[in-house]
């Protein structure tokens, strides 16, 4: 990989990283708008017993070559700064300024969405029926309830592995996957607390990465031979995937149930979508309309850059 590429590879981390932190929002879509989508799957699943063969035949360096290392070093640079620096700031503008901020990633998964699937062959049954199921696949996740409350440290291990192969699906998110498993409080609050508390959050982050290694490690797999073998109905479910995930990502709704957090917080528990005009006559507050439009044009805006600044990209040979 050029060394030119190494910033821009890293600013993609942090972007999937933010979007990671946000439960409706995935990292995966984030990818697959700035190219690298399926470089990305196809690094991953390079992280098998061939890899292993190579460090003990040829050295670590040429094991470091063989899956992409420089490439995966870089991204997961990103997206760990990310998180680790913008958990809080985005944990907080979630409750200081939703609607702006589930605007913006609403104008982002609908040109992430058309961008994706406007290549496909829409007049194809099994492509329409793929969309379908993405769709029915990711609108069911949104709407389920979540859990809440504070977990222990295997079933963090767990939820690491079923959450992070959330987190490279667009569409369907993992912070998400997190709150209907009910431990994404206990994840994201280890996370927060970094700073202040190190050692009390050292081992939940622990555990939880391993979870996600090994799950990343089987799923890459599923999708490299999805790709490799049914790629086009792949795509298709994809983009499925981002069309139902709008539900979780409307900006105007209605709080029916709330919970404490493992901080003593107050924090929205279910919550229903209603209208701008029905936030204003229920709520009591400002639809705030014209800010939506802007934040959410500003999310497609960042799709059409995307899209222009990064072509697609063939995974890079072994």
């Amino acid at each position: 990989m050029s060394s030119k590429r190494y910033p821009i590879i890293f600013f993609k981390g942090m972007a999937m990283g933010m979007a990671d932190v946000i439960p409706g929002v995935s990292g995966g879509t984030i990818a697959f708008i700035s190219g690298i989508y399926e470089e990305l799957v196809d690094s991953i699943g390079r992280l098998d017993a061939t890899a292993l063969k190579v460090l003990m035949k040829e050295g670590p360096m040429a094991c470091f070559r063989h899956i992409n290392g420089q490439f995966l070093l870089t991204l997961v640079s990103g997206i760990a700064l990310s998180i680790i620096a913008l958990a809080k700031f985005i944990t907080e503008l979630m409750v200081t300024e939703p609607i702006r901020l589930w605007s913006f990633f609403f104008g982002l998964i609908i040109a992430s969405a058309i961008f994706i699937g406007k290549d496909l062959k829409w007049n194809s049954v099994k492509n329409a029926l793929a969309l379908a199921i993405g769709t029915g696949i990711a609108y069911f996740i949104s709407v389920a309830s979540p859990s809440g409350g504070d977990v222990g440290l295997w079933y963090v291990l767990f939820s690491g592995a079923v959450a992070i192969c959330a987190m490279i699906l667009p569409g369907i998110s993992g912070s998400f996957i997190l709150l209907l498993l009910g431990a994404y409080g206990t994840v994201f609050g280890a996370i927060g607390s970094i700073s202040s508390d190190f050692m009390a959050a050292l081992p939940v982050i622990a555990v939880f990465l391993c979870g996600a290694f090994f799950g990343l490690l089987s799923f890459a797999k599923v999708l490299k031979w999805l790709f490799a073998n049914y790629r086009e109905l792949t795509m298709a479910l994809l983009t499925g995937f981002m069309v139902g995930s709008l539900n979780k990502v409307w900006p105007w709704k209605e709080v029916l149930e709330t919970r404490i957090n493992s901080k003593g917080e107050e924090v929205p528990f279910l919550e229903s979508n209603i209208s701008p005009s029905s936030y204003e006559s229920i709520l009591g507050l400002p639809s705030e309309l014209g800010w939506a439009a802007v934040t959410a044009l500003a999310g497609m805006a960042i799709v059409l850059v995307f899209s222009r600044l990064s072509p697609k990209e063939e995974p890079s040979a072994a």
